[in-house]
């Protein structure tokens, strides 16, 4: 390789190693994601085969359990969701728990407006799911209305004037098996995307095409024709 030639190459180089490194960082990244969000769903997994406890004073996110009590007359409406032909949301009801803070309940999707509803429980299984803060492109709550796009309990319990919510949402759960209803609860635990093999493919795909393109490079600049003054 001649004096010339290494010139040419020394910058595509080390821009190439540069380049090589970042996608390889970024490859390896993804998988170790990969390997959290597979220990996280098989996680998730486990908790759905795990009969629900009792409701405690600080449950963690996403663990299934139950409680009882007598839900207040003054419901709400959570985010939109569209089933077949028919326009809905998520129906909110607060229960009143004996010796404990209230709890904001999603108690599953409703047709809007809404039909005649069965009497309200007395007692929910479901799981807890972690209060929400308003994201910058999320839509305005409409406090009138008790129509809401944020799920969170402390908000919604002020705009009810229920206060002393507790800090997260029972979001109910129906039996396994069990035929829609209405409200119809939630049939599984939330699970979260995994596309993170896809991403590391894509990572190490680029680092290999990248090196095929600057051992095509690095070819064309060692011939004599490249080399002529």
């Amino acid at each position: 390789m001649t004096a010339t030639t290494t010139r040419r190459l020394l910058i595509p180089g080390l821009m190439t190693l540069v380049m090589l490194a970042t996608l390889l960082t970024l490859g390896t990244w993804q998988v170790s994601r990969l390997l959290w969000k597979q220990g996280l769903l098989a996680a998730i997994a486990a908790g759905e085969q795990r009969p629900p406890v009792p409701l405690g004073e600080s449950p963690p996110a996403f663990t299934r359990v139950r409680a009882e009590g007598r839900f207040a007359p003054v419901t709400a409406l959570y985010g939109a969701e569209v089933r077949g032909n028919n326009g809905g949301a998520r129906l909110l009801g607060i229960l009143q728990r004996e010796g404990a803070p209230p709890v904001l309940v999603d108690r599953g999707w409703v047709p809007v407006p809404l039909p005649p509803l069965p009497p309200a429980p007395t007692a929910v299984e479901g799981y807890i799911r972690p209060a929400e803060t308003p994201g910058p492109f999320a839509p305005a709550d409409d406090l009138a209305g008790r129509r809401f796009y944020t799920l969170n309990p402390e908000a919604i319990g002020r705009a009810l004037g229920v206060p002393n919510l507790a800090p997260y949402t029972l979001v109910a759960m129906s039996a396994p098996g069990a035929p829609p209803a209405t409200p119809d609860p939630a049939r599984t635990l939330p699970r979260p995307p995994n596309n993170h093999l896809t991403y590391a493919i894509t990572w190490y795909g680029l680092a290999i095409a990248l090196l095929v393109v600057f051992a095509l490079y690095a070819r064309k600049m060692r011939t004599p024709e490249s080399q002529a003054p």
